[in-house]
Order: structure tokens, then sequence, then C-alpha cells
């Protein structure tokens, strides 16, 4: 009961409609991150690090590390690594990144070091897909997990410790080019496609300028046409490029009322359902049925002198309970708030209410997507 309550109430709490402004919503086309990876060492570990025998790699990316300097260590003789792992390294590289300028990295634990805490990433370089270096990484890495063992092989962990990151740990080595301007046109793709919500953009942003420099490509794009007097080879007036997307970007538009849709976590037994759901006409019944079978065990002793014997044995005791059976029906263009509050009334728990509206939606008369995740 205190479950669907708590629904109700977040979903009486969600205003009608609101203004956002255009960079809430969109994206500038052309304009996006892009992902880093690399691979290196940790060292100075306290007795944490990849075992050799299990993790030869680390064992072999030492030697290499080594020839670098200039020493080579003798061939089939193992070297025992206890303070080094092997680790990969991930970044992302922001959209207008420059060179010189620092980003955090992320280090996780490729062999079986059972923790990177108090270690130092080596010098690494960071790839992208085209497996150029876009940055290089190093420096001292910080765990904000905890663990410990015991001589007995207990142990005791909170997060993970073969997880860490470095802040500004890497600087960026190359800069990538940003091309927002595709032959005089700017293009704000929105974060959630809508038709409704493209053109109330289209709309406001020629009503701002003053004459028709947007139109929509699609429910998920509208382009836009740079400001008069300005060209792609003005470089005189680049500064005019920022101001007028600036502007544009900070005007506010009602975005489009999203389609009706009923979320559930089966996992969790979480539900949300959002704006303007509603149900055909139906009647809904639900009950639970409940089987107990209990074994009393007994003995049968024979009579003095007889020639008898003990014999064991059980007796089943079977109970059959069924809750009264409740039912409800809606009415046409019934609401949110009446959907709820008949829920309120039956009391079933998040795993009954599932079911109810899986049912409703196989019977067509919950009219809202039904999303299952």
């Amino acid at each position: 009961m205190r479950f669907i309550i708590w629904i109700q109430i977040l979903l009486l709490s969600i205003s009608v409609g609101h203004a956002a402004r255009i960079k809430d919503i969109t994206n500038l086309a052309g304009v996006r991150d892009n992902q880093l990876i690399g691979y290196g060492l940790v060292v100075g570990l306290d007795g944490t690090g990849d075992k050799s025998g299990q993790a030869p790699f680390t064992d072999q990316t030492f030697r290499n590390m080594l020839l670098q300097f200039g020493i080579r260590m003798p061939e089939g003789r193992s070297v025992q690594l206890k303070n080094v792992a092997a680790v990969a390294v991930s970044a992302t590289l922001p959209p207008f990144g420059r060179i010189g300028q620092k980003i955090d990295v992320t280090i996780s634990s490729m062999g079986n070091a059972p923790s990177l805490r108090g270690g130092n990433l080596l010098m690494v370089p960071l790839r992208g897909a085209d497996n150029q270096v876009y940055a290089m990484a190093q420096g001292n890495v910080v765990v904000s997990g905890f663990g410990a063992r015991g001589s007995d092989g207990s142990k005791v962990s909170v997060n993970s410790t073969g997880t860490g990151r470095i802040a500004n740990g890497a600087t960026i080595e190359r800069s990538i080019p940003m091309p927002y301007i595709q032959d005089g046109f700017i293009t704000f793709e929105l974060s959630e496609p809508d038709f409704t919500t493209a053109q109330r953009i289209t709309e406001t942003i020629n009503r701002e300028l003053g004459y028709s420099a947007a139109q929509p490509i699609d429910a998920g794009a509208v382009a836009v046409q740079v400001k008069r007097g300005l060209t792609k080879d003005n470089y005189l007036d680049r500064n005019s490029y920022v101001r007028f997307i600036s502007d544009l970007q900070n005007l506010k538009v009602n975005p489009g009322e999203a389609a009706a849709r009923v979320v559930v976590n089966s996992r969790s037994g979480t539900i949300v359902v959002g704006q303007d759901v509603t149900i055909s006409p139906i009647a809904v019944a639900h009950g639970n049925l409940s089987v107990s079978v209990k074994e009393n065990p007994y003995v049968s002793q024979p009579n003095s002198f007889s020639r008898g014997r003990t014999v064991k044995g059980n007796d089943s005791d079977v109970n059959i309970q069924q809750q009264n059976l409740r039912a409800f029906v809606f009415a046409p263009g019934t609401s949110l708030k009446e959907l709820v509050d008949a829920i309120n009334r039956v009391g079933v728990a998040p795993g009954d209410l599932i079911a109810i509206l899986e049912a409703m939606k196989q019977a067509g008369a919950l009219h809202a997507d039904l999303e299952v995740i």
C-alpha cells in the first residue's frame, strides 16, 4: 500500500508543462566526446600486484619496458613481480579539448592484482579509435575501495580495490577539430526525438531572428542557417559564431508532451507511470491462493507379548486458503489518478501490480507503452 502511495505522490508532483532551454534538450551536431584507451603498468604496490605465473602478459610488458632503458632480462628466467600490475587506462576527450589541458583517467586491473592502492601509473599513451595518440597519462592512483585479508583466508572488502582514478592524470597532446558549421548551417540534434518539439524549436528560432533561418530536418534534428552576413570563410568575425550559437542555445522552448508510458523494473519492483496514461472500460479481479502441507509423524506400537512390530508413518494435513477475490471496474477514459486510487484500494504488492498492468496491456485496455526493464 505504501509503495503505491509513493508512486501517486511522485506522479502528482510532476508539472504538466515547463519551458526548457534549447541547450538542455539538444546537442550541437559535430560536437562530441571521444573515448581514449591505453595499456600500461602500475608499480609501487604493497605486495598486491599480479602473480607472474597466472598473468604472463604482466611479465612480458615489464620486460619490454626494461628493454627501452637498455636492460635485458635473461631468457627463460621467471621474474617474480609482487608490486607490479598490468592495467587498462581509459579516459574521455571532451569536445574542444586543447593541447596541454588535463583530463581524468580511470585505471582498471587486467590481471589478478587484488588491489591497486598506493600504486603509481607509469607513462601510458592514450589512443583513439583511429589508433592515434591523443593524450599521455601518468600519476598516483587513488582507490576509493578498501579491503583487508586475514591469514586464514578470510577477507572483507568495501567497493572495488581493483579500479582507481587519477584526477587530471592525462595531458592532451592532440586536439580534434569539431566541424559544427557545415555548409553555412548548424544543426541541433534533439536528445529525445519528437516532431512537436522540433517544430516548436524551429518556430522559436525564426521568431527570435526575424527570418526563416531554421528548418526541421526530421523529428530528431533542426538545421539553422548562420546569421546573415556571416560566411564560412569570414574568419575575422569568428567570435560572432560563438555569440550567435550562444543566443540560440539559451532560447526557451516548451517541449512536446512525451508519449504515455509505463516503465516497470521487474528486478526491483519499481513502477513509474507517465502522464496521459488512460485505460478503456475493463474489469480487473485479483486474488491469491495459498496451499500448505504439514506432515505429522506417528509411531504404531504393538500390544505386549504380541508378534507385531513397531511401524513409523506420517499423517498429511493439507490446507488450502484463498483470499477474498476483489474486483474493480474502470470507466471509459479513466485518468492516471483514478487508476492509482483503484489499485490502492485493492492493496496489491508490486509484483502483483506488474502482473495486472501486463494483463491490461495484453487485453488492449492500457493505452500506453509498457516497458519492462
